[in-house]
């Protein structure tokens, strides 16, 4: 399986991402550049975590412009998969591949620290190397991650059990004092319609290797790796 990870300018999260998929898994993990205009190849493109454009107008805002997006948004309409990390899920809210967006933290603070989340959907391409109401521990790092959106669109991602994981206490409950960022219903990732696109908060990609504290991002990646065709 080949990985691409977008690099715009400002990210942060790439080199983690192509040391996930290519140290971790052993898959093979290329750069797309934020002006390219072509894939080369890859079966998974990696929105990654960062400040692309320095957040500038709101994160996101520029880098759906960027030429990549464009192939990107082809990627995801043709059903391939889409995993959209801090930065990369405030862009591809922005890029209309995932509905919602992200705002300013509740606490007005930037969060950087390792979370625990509930996992809520454990039959995606994404998440099905876990199993429902698994708790992860996960670090963040944002200052603009509560996920909003409309009453009826929250609804609708919570009826269709595209809710990947919220926020929770290490024991799994949900509350108040466990959602970092004060996203609605405590909204930590969610999927597409079509099942193919992942954004995300939490930062998988800096899970999977015991020295920095958790390897439980790495199911993500299986998930993808048992689930996708080379």
């Amino acid at each position: 399986m080949k990985f691409g990870v977008v690099t715009f300018p400002g990210s942060n999260g790439d080199y983690d991402a192509c040391h996930a998929a290519a140290d971790a898994i052993g898959q093979e993990c290329v750069y797309l550049w934020h002006k390219d205009h072509d894939l080369k190849g890859c079966d998974v493109i990696v929105l990654p975590g960062g400040f692309s454009y320095g957040d500038y107008l709101r994160p996101g805002a520029i880098a759906r412009f960027s030429p990549i997006m464009n192939e990107v948004v082809a990627h995801a309409k043709r059903g391939a998969p889409v995993l959209a990390i801090c930065n990369g899920f405030q862009v591809a809210c922005e890029a209309g591949l995932l509905p919602g967006a992200l705002l300013r933290n509740a606490s007005l603070r930037f969060v950087s620290r390792l979370v625990t989340m509930r996992v809520e959907n454990d039959s995606s391409m994404f998440t099905h190397e876990y199993y429902k109401g698994q708790i992860l521990s996960v670090p963040v790092a944002h200052g603009d991650g509560r996920y909003t959106a409309d009453p009826d669109v929250v609804a609708r991602l919570e009826g269709e059990g595209r809710v990947a994981f919220r926020y929770s206490s290490a024991g799994g409950d949900i509350g108040d004092e466990d959602n970092i960022n004060g996203s609605v219903n405590g909204i930590a990732g969610i999927i597409n319609a079509a099942g193919n696109v992942l954004g995300m908060m939490p930062h998988p990609e800096r899970a999977v290797d015991p020295v920095i504290g958790s390897t439980d991002g790495l199911g993500v990646f299986h998930s993808l790796l048992d689930g996708v065709p080379a």
